[in-house]
């Protein structure tokens, strides 16, 4: 027997992520909206929506339902923001920020990461993103600041040209800390260099490229 896709895609909304306390109404709509089943590997469809981190390849992994919920309600966006997106994974959270916001723009290290997001974004009929190739903490350099950016993958400690790249008033969402009790946090700049800090719950995630710990040696 088929599975019903949207059905499938309703159920994860009303019993996994409106259970975690995403309650905004926007947020909920654009994940009911948003096909995530097109946005996995054919062999991942009929588990799209499971309460699981499904992995994407090179270590990379896409974030839980709940996970993603949370991420854009902690972020309040509205159709006048132009957000980055950095860690642009399958191109799933990047849909769904489309659709909430003006702008998007997402990088990712991975070249065949930024391709196949690109493909899915199309059929998807998303025109309000840019997609670039690039490594985060090293290598980008954007030409202006953002109103929100999105971490998607872990940092042991947020790099502070991250924060640089936000506008006052802007919001970051990012993991930070050791893995494997790491901890989502909100930055929101109040201007004249200085942010606010909210906690929001504990994760897991794999850390960016040049942004895990450094190991210890330990005699």
């Amino acid at each position: 027997m088929a599975m019903n896709f949207e059905q499938a895609r309703q159920n994860m909304v009303e019993n996994q992520v409106r259970p975690w306390e995403v309650l905004d109404a926007d947020v909920l709509d654009t994940l009911k909206a948003v096909r995530r089943e097109d946005f996995v590997a054919p062999a991942h469809r009929n588990v799209a929506f499971a309460d699981l981190t499904l992995p994407l390849g090179h270590g990379e992994v896409m974030m839980k339902p709940v996970i993603e919920g949370r991420v854009l309600q902690a972020l309040l966006l509205n159709k006048t923001d132009e957000v980055l997106e950095i860690g642009t994974g399958s191109g799933y959270l990047t849909a769904c920020m489309a659709r909430l916001a003006g702008k998007v723009t997402s990088i990712d290290m991975h070249a065949d990461f930024v391709e196949a997001a690109g493909q899915r974004l199309a059929a998807a009929g998303v025109t309000n993103v840019a997609l670039a190739t690039a490594e985060a903490v090293n290598g980008y350099a954007p030409t202006g600041v953002f109103d929100a950016i999105v971490v998607t993958g872990a940092v042991h400690t947020v790099p502070e040209k991250f924060v640089r790249w936000l506008k006052p008033g802007g919001r970051m969402f990012v993991v930070r800390g050791d893995s494997p009790a790491q901890k989502a946090v909100l930055l929101t700049h109040e201007g004249d260099g200085r942010y606010r800090e909210e906690s929001l719950f504990e994760t897991d995630l794999p850390y960016l490229a040049h942004a895990a710990p450094v190991k210890r040696f330990v005699l």
